[in-house]
């Protein structure tokens, strides 16, 4: 069964928990707590990677997409998953680049960072995925704990393009090794930034006002030098905001290691086969996990 920190204060929407609660389950239907005890022993002497879906999803589908992720990563024997749940369908995003929206992410950071302090001490390592709006969800947690990261991915980050040279330089410097999926057919970033897309045509790269998502376009110029390139995913491969932790019917076939981020005119893999999309992103992770 796969383990959670669930932040969650409802099932559907709801505010942050007052605490962080252990819990394992691969589906809302068998979702349990588990023991603080029995937690730690199972991250205990492991590299753990700490994972964490984005905005408009709720406790149901925060379970089932990472738990589907878990059984399609290729991890090292000696590693521990654990999903990060987190309200992040308590306020709708109608804009990302808008104060309001990411102040439960930032608050979500906030409340799990001192719970990793405090707990994963005997852990081997400590690692970080994220997708869309979890990218702030867990680069706070990162700026907020004093243990050291590993290794850090955002996928289809929705968050502005700078944040790793400037909101968050000092959480970029915490980590030894920083890789980024972006895509600029992620419909979701395109129309959300720059700026709520209300000045697209008005406003271009290089005006002071401009931001795009760092999932869409990746990481802009003066990026620090931790970062792993390549990370922009083919246009050919039409690769949307939902695909990266979609759930399919299995099977969904695994990709042979190692995947990276290919040229652009690369076929898409498995041939298109059902699920190929969580596929790559998980083979994506595996390989940059170690």
């Amino acid at each position: 069964m796969t383990i959670f920190l669930d932040l969650r204060l409802q099932p559907v929407g709801g505010g942050l928990a007052a605490r962080v609660s252990t819990c394992q389950g691969t589906g809302i239907d068998n979702y349990m707590g588990l023991a603080m005890s029995d937690f730690v022993a199972a991250i205990r002497g492991r590299h753990v990677l700490i994972a964490t879906h984005g905005f408009n999803v709720n406790r149901a589908h925060g379970i089932a997409s990472l738990s589907n992720w878990e059984s399609l990563l290729e991890l090292p024997q000696a590693s521990a998953f654990v999903g990060l749940l987190w309200p992040g369908d308590s306020i709708w995003a109608h804009g990302l680049d808008y104060p309001d929206e990411p102040r439960v992410a930032d608050q979500a950071g906030e409340l799990v960072a001192p719970f990793i302090d405090a707990n994963f001490q005997s852990a081997a390592s400590i690692s970080f995925s994220s997708h869309s709006l979890g990218a702030r969800v867990v680069l706070k947690t990162i700026a907020t704990m004093r243990l050291p990261v590993r290794r850090l991915t955002l996928m289809a980050g929705a968050i502005d393009d700078d944040c790793l040279s400037g909101e968050f330089s000092a959480a970029a410097a915490n980590v030894e090794r920083v890789s980024i999926l972006a895509s600029r057919k992620d419909t979701v970033l395109s129309q959300l930034f720059p700026i709520g897309n209300f000045f697209a045509g008005i406003l271009d790269v290089g005006h002071p006002w401009w931001k795009a998502a760092i999932g869409h376009c990746g990481p802009a110029k003066g990026c620090p030098e931790n970062i792993t390139l390549p990370f922009e995913i083919p246009d050919g491969w039409e690769f949307n905001h939902g695909n990266y932790l979609q759930v399919d019917p299995p099977p969904v076939p695994k990709l042979p290691l190692p995947v990276e981020v290919p040229p652009q005119q690369t076929p898409v893999p498995s041939g298109g086969a059902a699920g190929w999309q969580e596929a790559f992103s998980a083979g994506f992770e595996s390989t940059r996990f170690r």
